[in-house]
């Protein structure tokens, strides 16, 4: 008989020859196995759904010129570029204007569609479509214009006259600016974007990254985070990855402890079967190594069994817990098994050496 066939028939006869230690041992891997991927599984998708979140919330990243000079015209194509899909950026250019009574207001002229897209949490009723139609601020509006009347702004002598298309709240600085297209902006005004927000998803560490990126393709700009938002994203991060870590320690160190006192029980019940093995011409590798893959078909069985009830908990967790579906993350399963074999297999270790000090001879004597 080939010896690969020969072993796996063994491996399988043992499974179900001795059904309880191998139950108590395929129950416990795989308890192990589904907790561990409910939390990682959690863990995942939450970081997938913050990251989005966080990104609601607008630009995490700052670049701006220097001494109130202007970007370079190909700034917003190399940062399309250097994002490829990853967030998004606004060209933003400012200007300090009058109306025509001496009331001060900071004019800001962006792409409507890229402003629209970057602050999802932006509370606007309407936004600009026309031509000359500006975004205003609520505080603005109540000083410029409480009944909604088109009105006009002054810049270095040149009048606009505009309408209000929206208002805007955000509840920060926001509220006190008028808000026109870029076009608008540029032919009124003459001046071209000097600031660029930029919302980047990824990790701090990949914030920091792209932060330092930015810096050698713009050496004549500042870039800067947004603090509020990339250390409130890492702290959010930190504490979860602890905790998951934590508990997912815990779940091992229990089921190292409970596999271990399976298998060296399941060694010294089988004495007698390797001492056979032994004096029939079985060296000590071929012991070995069939208890080794025993042991590893039973983490891998555990391994699938685990995967599988751990995503329906992660999922029954999202829709008690958080109201929410939990996606399954195929990327956890990797993982999950080869821990799971990586377990088992050291876990063996004792056992093994204790395999290794059979004596057929004293074993088979009763010895």
């Amino acid at each position: 008989m080939r010896r690969a066939p020969m072993l796996l028939r063994i491996m399988l006869r043992s499974a179900t020859v001795r059904r309880g230690r191998t139950l108590i041992t395929l129950m416990a891997i795989a308890v192990a196995a589904a907790v561990s991927t409910a939390l990682l599984n959690l863990y995942v998708d939450m970081q997938v759904k913050l990251h989005r979140e966080f990104r609601s919330y607008g630009a995490n990243v700052v670049l701006s010129a220097k001494d109130g000079a202007s970007l370079p015209p190909d700034a917003i194509a190399t940062l399309d570029r250097e994002l490829a899909g990853r967030g998004a950026a606004l060209p933003v250019s400012y200007a300090a204007v009058r109306t025509p009574a001496g009331l001060p207001v900071v004019v800001a002229g962006v792409d409507m569609a890229r402003a629209r897209k970057l602050n999802t949490w932006w509370s606007v009723t309407e936004w600009p479509s026309l031509p000359n139609s500006v975004l205003i601020g609520a505080r603005a509006a109540a000083a410029l214009s409480p009944k909604g009347d088109p009105f006009d702004l002054v810049f270095d002598g040149r009048v606009l006259h505009v309408s209000i298309a929206g208002i805007l709240q955000t509840g920060g600085p926001e509220d006190s600016r008028v808000y026109i297209s870029q076009t608008d902006f540029a032919s009124w005004t003459g001046l071209q974007p000097s600031v660029m927000e930029i919302a980047v998803a990824g990790s701090p560490e990949e914030i920091n990254g792209f932060i330092s990126r930015l810096a050698a393709l713009f050496p004549s700009a500042d870039v800067q985070p947004v603090r509020q938002i990339v250390e409130a994203e890492a702290r959010v991060f930190d504490k979860t990855r602890s905790a998951l870590l934590a508990s997912v320690a815990l779940i091992v160190v229990t089921a190292f402890l409970c596999v271990l006192a399976t298998l060296t029980s399941t060694v010294l019940d089988r004495r007698k079967d390797f001492a056979v093995m032994k004096a029939l011409g079985a060296s000590q590798r071929m012991a070995n190594l069939l208890f080794a893959g025993e042991s590893a078909f039973l983490g891998a069985a555990g391994a699938l069994l685990g995967y599988i009830a751990g995503i329906g908990v992660a999922s029954l967790i999202g829709r008690i817990n958080f109201q929410a579906g939990i996606e399954p993350r195929w990327s956890v399963f990797p993982a999950i098994l080869m821990g799971s074999i990586a377990l088992t297999l050291l876990t063996a270790v004792i056992p093994i050496t204790m395999l290794n000090r059979i004596q057929p001879a004293v074993i088979l004597k009763g010895e």
